[in-house]
């Protein structure tokens, strides 16, 4: 089989003969025997074993015929690097033992030394890079997401603590920012020097913020994140997270290839707040999933029917696979977005 490129293609809003899919958690807990292999081990110690993470960022490429891969890893591996003990917890999230609260707990993170503490991963990468026959994306969390559950301590609804520092020393935060910043800066370009093929940066809370204070407290890191890795040969993509249409506009300045979209925001909505500067990435609601096919493919339908109408679409979700998805629904998916949205090229060329 020729190396699938597609995906690498829509992401430069080149032509396409149809259009890429893959799927936010698409390797993970709607598998069966993904299951399976976590009744032995945890997350962390999956990422730890080169060989098995690679085994499971392949299933479903195998399984589900999509056009990416995206490594079998956690947005919080390399904070472990910088000094923070943290573990993943079933049915919680990730908690921190040592949650950052005060001026020195910033002080003390180190910068990360990502082949000390993370070659593992790397390994990953390279397993991978030499086994796929379409793209491998590897991904960071943005530094909201992840200050968010250094300071919190945990997943949290309200972000009380991450906002208190944010409004009331914003001098640390900044430092706190920037500190992640370059973490995750050094860490993507490691995993493209060892075979990454694209990288998503995910900011999955930052729509709890109001556009001003994504401006003021997150937009700087991000713009310097992207602006340092430009000069990587590969698409960039940044996913911020469910509930950030409002902030879609603040978009424009930034280096990236590729803007996620969840569900709140239509394809032609997102592209018109990002100015059409980028391609677009998304946006099926996961829990569509849950219906009947027949309903699936209309949703899927009208989703594509905008994504055609100009070069640069990625079919994905608004927000990762669940576990009760079904794999048979997403395998008749993805061959749905295959043959329709090649339909919908034909028709609209």
């Amino acid at each position: 089989m020729a190396y699938n490129d597609r995906f690498i293609r829509a992401c430069l809003k080149k032509e396409v003969e149809r259009l890429p899919v893959w799927y936010m958690r698409q390797a993970g807990r709607y598998d069966p025997e993904y299951r399976k292999i976590k009744e032995k081990y945890s997350l962390l110690e999956i990422c730890r074993q080169p060989e098995l993470a690679a085994e499971i960022t392949l299933m479903p490429v195998h399984k589900l015929g999509v056009d990416a891969a995206i490594l079998y890893s956690d947005i919080m591996n390399p904070v472990a690097s910088l000094g923070i003990d943290f573990d993943i917890v079933k049915n919680i999230g990730p908690v921190i033992n040592n949650p950052i609260r005060s001026k020195s707990d910033i002080e003390r993170l180190k910068p990360i030394d990502v082949e000390k503490d993370l070659s593992h991963i790397l390994e990953t990468i390279s397993i991978l890079d030499k086994e796929l026959e379409v793209p491998l994306i590897t991904f960071a969390g943005a530094p909201f997401t992840i200050a968010s559950y250094l300071i919190e301590g945990r997943p949290s609804k309200s972000y009380i603590r991450t906002k208190s520092l944010m409004y009331g020393e914003p001098e640390l935060w900044d430092q706190l920012m920037g500190k992640l910043g370059d973490m995750v800066i050094t860490y993507l370009r490691y995993h493209v020097q060892s075979g990454g093929k694209a990288f998503q940066i995910f900011d999955s809370w930052v729509g709890a913020l109001a556009p001003k204070d994504f401006e003021r407290f997150v937009l700087p890191t991000i713009t310097r994140i992207f602006a340092e890795l430009e000069d990587l040969d590969v698409p960039k993509i940044y996913f911020p997270g469910v509930s950030s249409g409002e902030l879609l506009p603040t978009l424009t300045g930034i280096k990236a290839d590729v803007i996620g979209l969840d569900w709140r925001v239509s394809i032609e909505e997102g592209r018109r707040r990002t100015g059409g500067k980028y391609a677009v990435q998304g946006n099926l609601d996961p829990y569509v999933l849950t219906a009947p096919i027949s309903v699936i493919k209309e949703h899927a339908k009208d989703i594509i029917d905008q994504g055609v109408k100009e070069p640069g679409f990625v079919f994905n979700l608004g927000h990762g696979l669940f576990p009760e998805a079904p794999i048979e629904k997403l395998i008749e998916l993805t061959e749905f977005v295959h043959q329709y949205s090649e339909e919908a090229i034909k028709r609209n060329q």
